[in-house]
C-alpha cells in the first residue's frame, strides 16, 4: 500500500482512509465496531466533523485508547471565534483526545486570512500555539475558493472533492498543492455514491502521490473491501480505464453530486437526492428509488418555483431546477413503465 505524505504537515498514512460522516447513521456498537476493525486493518487517517452529528462521539469510544497511533481530522463551520472555540473544545471532548492533528474550516465559502475582520485565522493560530491543533486546514467544495486558499500559504492541507469524474480544472488543483507543499485530502472520490466501481475509483485515486481519499464507510461490507485493498490495491489498467470513459460519458458534467448545500428547500423538495434521481435508479437498486416515500418526494418537485435559491447555494454552479424537472419527467417515464432500469 502507496503511502502519502500530506504536504508540509510531514503526516504519512496509507493512501486509504477512513471517512466517517456515514457512521452517524449506524447505532453506536455498529460504528465503534467498523472504526476498530478499520484501525486493526491498517487505516490510520479518520476525518470527521461537527457537522456530522455524533460521528466525533464514536470516534473517540473506538480509538482513544490508540490515540497515539492514528491521526484524526474534524472540521467546524463557525464563522466567528466565539463560535470556532466553543464547537474545537466540543469537538476534543468528543474524541477524548487534547489535540486535534487536523483542524479544517468547513466548507468555506472564502479564504479567511489575518486581518480580515474576522479574528477567524487569528484563533485558528492561537490553538496551534497552544497545541490543542497541530494543522490548521480548510475544505472547500468550490474551485476558485479552494485555489485561492491553496496560493494563500496559510494552508496546511486542502480537502475538495475528487473522483474520476472530476474536471481538468479540479485535477490542476492536485498540481497546485503539490507546488504549494499542501496536502489534498479528497472527498467524495465515490462522486457522492454514483461511482460504483470502487477499485476503479481507487485506482484512479492512486495515480496521484500527494492524495489522500477519505472513503465514506457505514457497512461492514464496504470497510472489507476497502481493507482488501491494503494489501492488493487495484492498479490502473485498460479494464479499469473502460470502466472509467463509460461513467464519464453517461453522466457529463451537470450532475448533482449529492452535497446538501442547497438545501433547505423553502418547497420541502428533498433537492439533493431527486436532482439526481436519474442516476441513481442507474446506479443503485431501483426498488428503493421507487417506492411510495420516494414518489412523495419526486411528486413536491412540482411545488417548485424556480426562486434560484439551490442555485445560488450550489458549489457547482448548476442549474438546480432544470435539474430537478429533467429528473421528475424522467422519473415519470420509469412509474410509466416507458423507460426500463435495473
Amino acid at each position: 500500500m502507496k503511502q502519502i505524505t500530506l504536504g508540509r504537515t510531514g503526516i504519512t498514512v496509507p493512501q486509504n482512509a477512513f471517512g466517517a460522516l456515514p457512521i452517524q447513521r449506524d447505532d453506536t456498537d455498529t460504528a465503534v465496531r467498523l472504526l476498530r476493525r478499520a484501525y486493526e486493518g491498517g487505516m490510520t487517517f479518520f476525518d470527521t466533523a461537527r457537522a456530522y452529528s455524533d460521528s466525533e462521539e464514536k470516534v473517540g469510544l473506538a480509538l482513544s485508547d490508540v490515540r497515539d497511533k492514528i491521526y484524526i481530522a474534524t472540521k467546524s463551520g463557525a464563522t466567528a471565534p466565539d463560535e470556532l472555540k466553543r464547537q474545537l473544545h466540543t469537538s476534543l471532548t468528543n474524541l477524548k483526545t487534547d489535540y486535534i492533528d487536523i483542524y479544517q474550516l468547513h466548507c468555506a465559502s472564502r479564504c479567511y486570512a489575518p486581518g480580515d475582520g474576522t479574528g477567524l485565522y487569528e484563533c485558528l493560530e492561537d490553538f496551534k500555539r497552544q497545541g490543542m491543533i497541530r494543522h490548521i486546514s480548510i475544505t472547500a467544495h468550490k474551485i476558485g475558493v479552494a485555489e485561492e486558499c491553496v496560493k494563500s500559504g496559510l494552508y496546511e492541507t486542502m480537502q475538495f472533492p475528487l473522483s474520476y469524474l472530476s474536471g481538468e480544472r479540479e485535477t490542476a488543483l492536485v498540481e497546485l498543492c503539490r507546488q504549494h507543499n499542501v496536502g489534498f485530502i479528497a472527498m467524495k472520490a465515490l462522486a457522492g455514491g454514483l461511482i460504483t466501481n470502487s477499485a476503479a475509483a481507487f485506482a484512479y485515486i492512486s495515480q496521484f502521490d500527494n492524495v489522500l481519499p477519505i472513503w465514506g464507510i457505514q457497512r461492514e461490507k464496504e470497510l472489507e473491501e476497502w481493507l482488501s485493498y491494503m494489501d492488493n490495491p487495484p492498479a490502473m489498467t485498460d479494464e479499469m480505464r473502460a470502466v472509467i470513459d463509460a461513467d464519464k460519458a453517461a453522466m457529463g458534467a451537470d450532475f448533482c453530486r449529492g452535497c446538501g448545500y442547497c438545501m433547505p428547500c423553502p418547497q420541502g423538495i428533498t433537492i439533493w437526492q431527486c436532482a439526481r434521481m436519474s442516476l441513481m435508479l442507474r446506479r443503485a437498486p431501483s426498488k428503493v428509488w421507487l417506492s411510495e416515500h420516494w414518489q412523495e418526494e419526486m411528486k413536491k418537485i412540482e411545488r417548485c418555483i424556480g426562486c434560484g435559491a439551490c442555485s445560488k447555494k450550489c458549489p457547482y454552479e448548476l442549474d438546480t431546477p432544470s435539474l430537478l424537472k429533467k429528473n421528475y419527467a424522467d422519473y415519470q417515464r420509469v412509474l410509466a413503465g416507458e423507460v426500463r432500469v435495473n
